[in-house]
């Protein structure tokens, strides 16, 4: 079909000249004026139509392939249940199935109710608002006329005087919870604002002398840098080499990269990595440790045992996903200077796959508020937070005089903070100072993290409790520590926000005497979230799915919580979160920089060259992994199908706000446990 030939501007009004123009034509020019107006009106509806049809078929096409990706994944069964094999423990498996099944008596519970409710609404029973007027219900003898509305009279009765007080008392606890956090989430942001007004920033103090052996003029101490890594293949390369491109003499640097893999290719290739350094000149150390117990703690209690530690005075950490900039000691060391009670300088860390998917950008979201609000504001006003176990610099004698990493927790890093604060030593929060590392790209690796990084502050109150009772500091960071930061950030969160939102909202519908108001389900959620996204403001178009996302989260942060606090096996578990060994641009300029200093003899290598050495190096680690597979999580989607009735439930009652916040969440749910959120793997 050719196009017309006209213009859009055509289709203007007609202005007076075209009327003065008009009455000294015949009526045969103005018959021809007529039809090529409505020709082109034809043209614009057939131009519009054709867009409104290619929009209608690529809705239909994605809704077509989600379709079949849920029914692969469906007929796959793969699914996050534990095995069933003869050699697990009957106590370890009724302790991992007793939180699913509590969820799925749920479930079956909600079902039922809905279709008695439904049975009911067909039959007349029709109730607005949940303030019942139960004085109605026996107007006459005559007023209940079958066993259908005897039973559900009696079960509405039911429901007044024995399940609606409970529910109402738990959903009011709640409430009280909620608006307590979000006040402490008000006061956060208020302060970052304060700092950002005042322009508030740690500024160390400036040294003149000069270093004998390259001659620059600042504070030059003697620096441990200690990179833990464990079966990393993936990454090691990267971070060895941004490590070693440090700006730092190299008399007063040494590298050890502490090795616990039991992955013999993995040792093979770290070990030939840290040999190729030590022939360019870096001053890097490889260790590796036969028995691997501690985990972490134990790698990082191993190497610090090393008898030449003595002669250092700082130790920098970096996990083995981490490129420092070359100029980080050079920002966090100088801090130190004549400050005595400084014992931690803790960076900021930044993302080179922040934009990768929809899940990676949510923790971006959540990250950037950790960092710049409660991070920073803790530091500046109480030099008190938790260290975040890499990208930080640590005075060895303040690690010493705290009692030196202990394995009795999954969070190390935040037991020698809270032991370093009782002690007296003080922190330091650089926002400024960044560090690249990796976020997690597959729902499941990031679901593990969570789970260690919210059962572990439980082991750990459990164990601090005593001593942060009997420690000689003020009242006021007694009552920060216990209740601000264990309490309040690490159980009051994820218990309220999983049992108000996922608990006690869907069987407020299904006992509608139990209310809870819109501003809690919907006005302050909001608000919190836009506050939580601040820090991001490029995210905000994702402030609805990151309001959903959380909610979603607070089963798996729930049941860390849960296990941590009463010492359920799953709260010991340790699992590396995996990486995909995704660098920057920048990341390699500096490797070609760096290796060209240490061969000047040598042709330049090329970035080419190096992209393409690292871009076969993960290619053959791809094929000796074993293959990942995309999982159906069981009490994600059991969530799914129990707000989703809920919602179902809550049209009954004519409920508006209710029933959209239950089917997005729902929907959420729904979504997250299918593992459609984040990496897809055929």
């Amino acid at each position: 079909m050719e196009n017309p030939n006209w213009s859009m501007v055509e289709l203007e009004a007609p202005s007076e000249e075209d009327f003065l123009r008009a009455e000294h034509h015949t009526a045969a020019p103005a018959n021809k004026t007529r039809n090529r107006n409505a020709k082109q009106l034809t043209w614009v509806l057939l131009l519009k139509a054709h867009k409104a049809a290619g929009c209608l078929t690529s809705i239909a096409s994605a809704f077509f392939s989600l379709g079949s990706l849920v029914r692969r994944r469906v007929a796959a069964g793969r699914t996050d249940q534990p095995p069933t094999s003869a050699d697990t423990h009957e106590i370890q498996k009724l302790r991992t199935r007793f939180f699913y099944s509590c969820i799925k008596l749920f479930l079956w519970l909600s079902v039922v109710l809905f279709a008695f409710e439904l049975c009911a609404y067909f039959k007349g029973w029709h109730f607005a608002t949940p303030n019942l007027q139960l004085q109605y219900i026996f107007q006459s003898p005559l007023a209940i006329k079958g066993a259908f509305d005897l039973l559900y009279s009696s079960w509405v009765l039911v429901r007044v005087h024995y399940l609606a007080p409970p529910l109402q008392f738990l959903a009011n606890a709640c409430i009280v919870l909620f608006l307590i956090q979000s006040l402490d989430r008000l006061i956060l942001c208020l302060g970052c604002f304060w700092i950002r007004f005042k322009r508030i920033k740690p500024v160390p103090k400036h040294d003149d002398t000069s270093d004998l052996e390259s001659g620059q003029k600042g504070f030059f101490p003697m620096v441990l840098v200690q990179i833990p890594m464990c079966n990393e293949k993936e990454v090691y390369q990267q971070s060895i080499a941004a490590v070693c491109n440090l700006d730092w003499p190299k008399s007063k640097i040494l590298i050890q990269v502490l090795d616990d893999s039991d992955d013999p290719t993995a040792q093979t290739l770290i070990k030939e990595e840290v040999l190729k350094w030590q022939e360019a000149g870096a001053n890097i150390v490889y260790r590796h440790r036969i028995l691997r117990d501690g985990y972490k703690a134990g790698n990082l209690k191993s190497a610090m045992n090393c008898s030449y530690v003595k002669d250092y005075e700082f130790v920098a950490i970096f996990d083995a996903d981490f490129q420092p900039n070359p100029d980080f000691l050079r920002r966090t060391v100088p801090h130190f200077k004549d400050n005595e009670e400084l014992g931690l300088v803790q960076a900021r860390w930044s993302f080179v796959n922040k934009d990768e998917n929809l899940l990676t950008r949510l923790q971006d979201i959540n990250l950037s508020f950790h960092f710049e609000v409660e991070q920073q504001v803790n530091g500046v006003f109480i030099n008190f937070f938790g260290f975040n176990g890499t990208a930080g610099v640590w005075r060895i004698k303040a690690l010493e005089d705290s009692g030196g990493w202990m394995e009795r927790t999954t969070v190390e890093d935040m037991d020698i903070a809270v032991r370093a604060h009782l002690r007296g030593w003080k922190f330091i929060f650089l926002n400024d100072v960044e560090c690249q590392c990796e976020l997690p790209e597959s729902y499941e690796a990031y679901r593990k993290q969570q789970h260690r990084w919210h059962s572990g502050p439980m082991q750990l109150f459990r164990l601090c409790l005593p001593d942060i009772i009997r420690a000689k500091i003020s009242m006021g960071k007694k009552f920060n520590l216990i209740f601000l930061f264990f309490l309040l950030r690490k159980l009051i969160l994820p218990f309220y926000s999983f049992t108000l939102f996922c608990i006690i909202l869907p069987m407020t519908m299904f006992i509608p005497e139990a209310e809870l108001p819109a501003w809690v389900v919907c006005y302050i959620p909001a608000t919190m979230s836009f506050l939580n996204i601040l820090p991001a403001p490029k995210s905000f178009p994702f402030i609805v799915p990151y309001l959903l996302f959380e909610n979603t989260m607070s089963v798996t942060k729930f049941n860390a919580m849960i296990s941590g606090l009463f010492q359920l096996g799953s709260a010991y578990e340790w699992v590396v979160t995996k990486k995909s060994g995704r660098s920057s641009e920048g990341d390699l300029v500096s490797l070609v920089e760096k290796e060209s200093k240490h061969n000047k003899g040598s042709s330049v290598p090329n970035l080419s060259e190096v992209k393409m050495e690292t871009k076969q190096e993960k290619m053959v680690s791809k094929k000796k992994k074993k293959k990942k597979h995309n999982r159906i999580y069981m009490k994600e989607l059991t969530l799914a199908f129990l707000l989703l009735t809920a919602s179902a439930r809550s049209l009954l009652s004519a409920q508006g706000i209710h029933f959209y916040f239950l089917l997005f969440q729902g929907v959420s749910f729904l979504l997250v446990g299918l593992d459609l959120i984040g990496e897809q793997l055929d």
